[in-house]
C-alpha cells in the first residue's frame, strides 16, 4: 500500500516529466557559458533593472542585472509601467523575476543576446541612495591641492 506522502511525490513527479518545461532558473554567467544549452528555452532570471526603458512601439527593452552582467529583457510595454525604481549611480532599482524564452541570438533582434518576458514579477521595490560626504577623502584631495599649489608658486618664482 503506497502512502498518502508517496502517492503525492509520485504524482508531482509524473506532472513535472508529463510537462516537460519546467522553467530553469540561471544566472547570467551560466546563460553566457552555456547559451547553446538554453538558447529556445524557458528559463526565469532574477535581477536589479538598471538604466532606461527603451519603448519600441507596444514593446520595450530593460536591461536587468543579477550583479555579474546584464541581459536585455524584451517585454510589453504595458508590463514596464509596474516599474518603479531604474538604477542609476544614485538608486537601486527594483528587482524582478523575469520567466521567458533565452535567445542566444535573436532572430528578430538582429542576433542580440536576450530573453522575451512571458511572465514579469517584482520581488523588491527599490530605493533611492542616500550618499554623505567622505570627509576623509575631502581633507586628503584638499590637503593635495595645497601642496600642488605650493609647488606651482615655487616653480613660478624662480622663472622669474
Amino acid at each position: 500500500m503506497v502512502s498518502i506522502k508517496g502517492f503525492f511525490l509520485i504524482a508531482l513527479s509524473g506532472i513535472l516529466l508529463a510537462n516537460g518545461s519546467a522553467s530553469l532558473a540561471v544566472t547570467s554567467d551560466e546563460l553566457i557559458n552555456k547559451a547553446k544549452e538554453y538558447d529556445k528555452k524557458e528559463v526565469v532570471y532574477t535581477g536589479e533593472i538598471v538604466g532606461d526603458i527603451m519603448q519600441r512601439g507596444q514593446y520595450a527593452w530593460i536591461n536587468v542585472s543579477d550583479g555579474s552582467n546584464a541581459v536585455g529583457i524584451w517585454l510589453p510595454y504595458e508590463e514596464t509601467k509596474q516599474i518603479k525604481y531604474k538604477g542609476t549611480y544614485d538608486i537601486i532599482g527594483d528587482t524582478i523575476k523575469v520567466t521567458g524564452i533565452f535567445n542566444r541570438a535573436c532572430a528578430e533582434h538582429g542576433g542580440d543576446f536576450d530573453i522575451h518576458v512571458k511572465k514579469i514579477e517584482i520581488v523588491k521595490v527599490g530605493h533611492t541612495i542616500i550618499r554623505g560626504i567622505n570627509y576623509q577623502k575631502f581633507f586628503i584631495a584638499a590637503g593635495l591641492f595645497i601642496v600642488a599649489l605650493f609647488f606651482i608658486i615655487m616653480i613660478f618664482r624662480k622663472k622669474y
